[in-house]
């Protein structure tokens, strides 16, 4: 099997990732943050460095989909950090409406992505972490990365906007989650609620 977590920065993705691999004793795949040389430069001067970020993570993210895929041949399950499809639609689809990504950097990209999602399989199970503006901040502040203090209100919406447009467009299973109210790193009880979700629609149990 093959779980995908999605959602806005800070919802939490991460965390639930690491607590859903160990508890069906699976493999992780985080999203390439600390390692990203493009990531600190773009949150100073988004149109400066928004291509080169958006196609760092598309490469990077497709090297991941055919690792995924190599281990679901070995019989192997797998909790991926956010997805390839969030790199188009969600992301870079958002820079080209706020006019960071100009129209020749955007059609070169979608290119390249086109080129890419045909190899790609989609996740067994879509796991969309739903939070509002005040989850996210709270979130983003608490762990106290220094190049995210300077990621705007705005573009934080603005991104959960695209979520919702696009979860509402996406074909294959998925769940939404509100995590607004949940402590699944805390509490127990909210992270068997996520796991009772997953059990009742991948395999049908509770």
């Amino acid at each position: 099997m093959h779980i995908a977590i999605v959602g806005n920065i800070g919802a939490g993705k991460t965390t639930l990732a690491h607590k859903l691999a160990h508890h069906f004793r699976w493999e992780v795949f985080l999203e390439d943050v600390d390692d990203n040389p493009y990531l600190k430069d773009f949150y100073e001067d988004m149109p400066r460095w928004a291509f080169h970020l958006q196609v760092y993570f598309l490469n990077g993210r497709f090297q991941q989909t055919q690792r995924i895929k190599q281990l679901q041949r070995q019989g192997k399950g797998v909790i991926q950090d956010r997805t390839i499809y969030e790199d188009a639609h969600i992301f870079a689809a958002n820079l080209h409406e706020s006019g960071m990504l100009e129209d020749r950097d955007f059609n070169n990209y979608r290119a390249l992505f086109d080129s890419m999602i045909n190899l790609v399989e989609p996740p067994d199970l879509l796991l969309y972490l739903k939070a509002d503006l005040p989850k996210l901040i709270r979130q983003i502040e608490a762990r106290g990365r220094d190049y995210e203090n300077s990621i705007s209100i705005e573009y934080l919406k603005n991104l959960n906007g695209h979520y919702d447009k696009w979860i509402e467009q996406y074909e294959g299973r998925h769940l939404i989650i509100d995590v607004n109210e949940l402590d699944y790193l805390r509490k127990p009880e909210d992270l068997g609620e996520i796991i009772e979700r997953i059990n009742a629609t991948l395999f049908g149990f509770f």
